[in-house]
């Protein structure tokens, strides 16, 4: 799923909202997450997971061509963990599309799909 894709299922599910009202809301919801990683917060969507950003030590990596070794600068890289209720979900609709492959039977309609997007402070929704 892309953010044009999100954008299009929120106009979808409420269609009082135009297309430029969901491109706002959806770009602010990234602007405030990019905002709170940056300051090294971590978010948290209870059922869906957290992002946390993560230091990684610097390190000495090797040229793939070359086989030259060089050095990897430390850096801050964000993280997602995915939640138990996502991930359960996640299985389960496997297991579901898997029995139905096998079978050849559609897929039952009763469930959505699934969207497919530690410091100081902390975030939750």
């Amino acid at each position: 799923m892309t953010k044009r894709d999100l954008i299009d299922e929120i106009v979808r599910m409420y269609p009082s909202y135009s297309g430029r009202d969901a491109e706002v809301i959806v770009n602010a919801v990234f602007e405030a997450m990019t905002e709170a990683l940056t300051a090294g917060e971590r978010i948290e969507i209870r059922g869906f997971g957290s992002f946390v950003v993560k230091q990684r030590r610097a390190r000495e990596g090797r040229n793939p061509k070359t086989g030259e070794i060089v050095a990897v600068a430390a850096k801050r890289v964000p993280f997602f963990k995915v939640g138990k209720e996502l991930k359960l979900r996640v299985d389960k609709d496997e297991e579901v599309a898997v029995e139905a492959a096998s079978s050849k039977a559609p897929l039952p309609s009763s469930t959505p799909p699934v969207p497919t997007s530690a410091s100081t402070g902390s975030r939750s929704v």
